[in-house]
């Protein structure tokens, strides 16, 4: 029996109609779910028979979570890699041709039985994930839906197709999580910033600082779990959350904008008072060793509100991921993920803005103009790479193996519309020779000519400060230094594994298995679990990647991630991002009419 749309309600505050045991969901008919007409039992006929969750044991159940959202998300990352793997595993030892498969097919037909039990029994090298011992403790609560004795003795089970299962979890996961935060920010407030002695050792203007407006954070965070339990306790099978994501994304969530804007100020005020107020050092650490804090320090729940905002979306991409295609679901979870998808770019570009319109000043202050000055201060500006290269002097035909005279040192300011090429000299201060506008930039790499041309490529100006044609020959320390400053300088060429215009071809990709921080404006910081498209790597252990859930770009160690071998995996894996990140069309337009006028009618 294929599943069909179950009711949903587009407004959080409003109360949900009941529906007629021979129409499941808003208005569905036979022709648009076909699995009606000749299915002996609708889904909505089998929720009718399931009592409502009592709320003292669904309050019971959210009181009991005994995770902090740090240990939470962590364990919830692992688990999906984990669950990656087995799958991949899987499905190499099935596949016609894999080496699993030949080695089953190649024995002896009288060994074939404990043949087959070792092929399987070898599944591909993996690298050694990182050991949390929530895995393996039997005393942390964290519960699947199915788990529920509620849902145990309704045998709702027997009646949900496996997909509709695993979009209850999602659905689950997206409810205890938030939970699970809840009770990570009233920690936060109760033991840290509620606390008497602290108050006499901050500053009010500090207190602000490292702070900011998490009382508002924790406020709507509040709202939002509440309305979620509401929504939780009308049937043990969730009908939807994503409209109630929807809601206090587009009304509500602007707290985390604020919050996480002020990020930077908050990193810093905190460095400061560690390093310059003992008495608030000595406090805080006293406070970090209370066992309601799980060994946690107070910046891991300092940085919350923007790990959960962040987090928020890729529970509901999940979600988008197993709703039915073309139905209400999967329209308010489209909806929800963009709303989502705004409050996240506005959070980053407001920790950006704040860092960046420092970092400019403090170039701009370096700079001496050997050439006409340009004005490095923009507020549409910012800064891609920095860092020294070797330049090729003379012209090619006295090419040497006196490596000291041929090249000399320079220095490059790449930002998102300019290059600045400079030359470092006494006091921290950079002299610029030439500049270019970044669109008007060209890069070729050399074929090897030996070591002493290693890690060369040339650089053009097709139009540079004396608007001319000027080319450099630039070398870098290392083949991975090479290619990150050919594809910052020119983002747009082919890459080794997949056009930068098209994502349609079947290119490597990779899981995180080790958290990554950037340390570079071209790297980019990785997350347990996320996957990656890779568009070049180098030989000395560095990938340059595109990560499917956000499209974001950027470099990262080759060790911090693990391949994933089958190609169904990555295809899925494709279309999962295709699905979720679709530009409006047609038929989304035809669904969102059809869904006005089914709730005219129902009016």
């Amino acid at each position: 029996m294929s599943l069909c749309r179950i009711p949903t309600r587009t407004d959080p505050g409003a109360q949900r109609t009941s529906e007629s045991s021979s129409t499941p969901g808003n208005g569905a008919t036979p022709e648009e779910c076909p699995a009606l007409a000749d299915s002996p039992t609708t889904l909505t006929e089998a929720l009718q028979r399931i009592h409502p969750i009592p709320a003292d044991s669904w309050r019971n159940l959210i009181e009991q979570i005994g995770l902090l959202y740090q240990e939470y998300r962590d364990k919830s990352t692992l688990q999906e890699i984990e669950t990656r793997r087995q799958q991949d595993a899987e499905i190499q030892a099935n596949t016609p041709g894999s080496p699993a498969s030949e080695e089953m097919d190649g024995e002896e037909e009288e060994e074939e039985d404990e043949e087959e039990a070792e092929g399987l029994a070898s599944p591909p090298e993996r690298k050694a994930l990182p050991q949390i011992c929530l895995l393996s403790n039997p005393h942390s609560r964290f519960n699947l839906w199915q788990d529920l004795p509620e849902i145990r003795s309704s045998g709702v089970l027997d009646m949900l197709q496996p997909e509709e299962i695993k979009l209850q979890e999602a659905m689950f996961e997206l409810v205890t999580s938030e939970a699970s935060y809840y009770k990570s920010l009233s920690l936060l407030v109760s033991h840290f910033m509620e606390n008497e002695r602290l108050k006499k050792i901050l500053h009010p203007s500090e207190a602000h600082i490292l702070f900011s407006n998490v009382l508002d954070v924790m406020a709507v965070s509040e709202r939002f779990l509440l309305e979620l339990e509401r929504r939780m306790e009308e049937n043990v099978v969730i009908s939807d959350v994503c409209d109630i994501v929807h809601h206090y994304a587009a009304n509500d969530f602007s707290v985390y904008i604020t919050y996480v804007s002020n990020q930077t100020y908050q990193e810093r005020t905190y460095k400061q008072l560690l390093q310059e107020k003992a008495a608030f050092r000595e406090l805080i650490a006293q406070l970090e060793l209370d066992p309601k804090c799980r060994g946690l320090p107070l910046s891991s729940f300092l940085i919350l509100p923007f790990q959960r905002i962040t987090r928020l979306k890729l529970l509901v991409q999940n979600i988008l991921k197993r709703v039915e295609e073309r139905s209400e679901r999967e329209c308010t979870a489209s909806d929800a993920h963009r709303e989502l998808e705004l409050v996240v770019k506005a959070c980053n570009e407001g920790v950006r803005k704040m860092s960046r319109t420092e970092q400019m000043i403090s170039i701009q202050k370096k700079m001496e103009f050997k050439i006409k000055s340009v004005p490095i201060i923009s507020h549409s500006r910012w800064l891609l790479k920095q860092g020294e290269l070797q330049q090729m002097s003379g012209p090619k035909t006295s090419r040497t193996l006196r490596t000291k005279k041929l090249f000399q040192e320079i220095y490059l300011f790449l930002f998102n519309d300019l290059l600045v090429i400079c030359r470092q000299i006494p006091g921290d201060k950079y002299q610029v020779f030439d500049s270019a506008p970044r669109g008007l930039l060209r890069v070729e790499e050399l074929e090897d000519q030996g070591q002493t041309l290693a890690n060369v490529f040339i650089l053009r100006l097709l139009e540079n400060a004396d608007d001319r044609e000027a080319t450099y020959m630039l070398k870098a320390s290392s083949q991975s230094e090479m290619k990150r400053w050919m594809t910052s300088l020119a983002p747009n060429r082919r890459t080794k594994f997949v056009s930068f215009t098209s994502r349609l071809l079947d290119c490597p990709q990779v899981q995180c298995v080790h958290p990554y921080v950037a340390q570079q404006p071209d790297e980019l910081t990785l997350e347990l679990a996320d996957i990656l498209n890779i568009l070049d790597k180098t030989e000395d252990g560095w990938i340059f990647g595109e990560r499917l859930h956000d499209q974001e770009r950027g470099w990262f160690p080759s060790n911090t991630t693990e391949e994933i071998l089958n190609p169904k995996i990555r295809s899925q894996n494709l279309k999962e991002c295709f699905r979720v990140h679709k530009m409006d069309d047609p038929q989304r337009s035809q669904n969102k009419d059809r869904r006005k006028l089914g709730s005219r009618n129902r009016q």
